[in-house]
């Protein structure tokens, strides 16, 4: 069984989050954590936040061992962008984008499903 828990539209950009989605990509969910948790970087606490999201869905809506539960998939993915201007000489301005980007785990226990 799979569990899904999808953050959206956090201020920042996909590419930062990425390196550490791959770290914790396969890692049961309980070590993903701790990885997530000594980590300095601004995507950890937006990973956290969604893993922990993971969890407690699959021990509150299926039922699941939090503890046996494996990160299956988890990328950052790019969202939309915020258009901004900065303000440069003679009157000009320069067009800036603030990024955002969604964060998409999917937790998944061992055990084969039947069909």
């Amino acid at each position: 069984m799979e569990v899904i828990a999808i953050t959206r539209n956090a201020r920042m950009s996909a590419f930062k989050g990425r390196p550490l989605a791959r770290a914790c990509q396969g890692l049961k969910a309980v070590d993903a954590l701790k990885v997530v948790e000594f980590s300095p970087k601004k995507a950890a606490e937006i990973l956290r936040k969604t893993i922990k999201s993971a969890m407690a869905n699959a021990k509150n809506n299926n039922g699941l061992d939090a503890d046996a539960l494996t990160v299956k998939l988890c990328v950052f993915d790019e969202s939309v962008r915020m258009r901004r201007y900065w303000p440069t000489a003679r009157g000009s301005a320069h067009p800036v984008a603030r990024r955002l980007c969604h964060c998409k785990v999917v937790l998944t226990d061992d055990k084969k499903e039947t069909k």
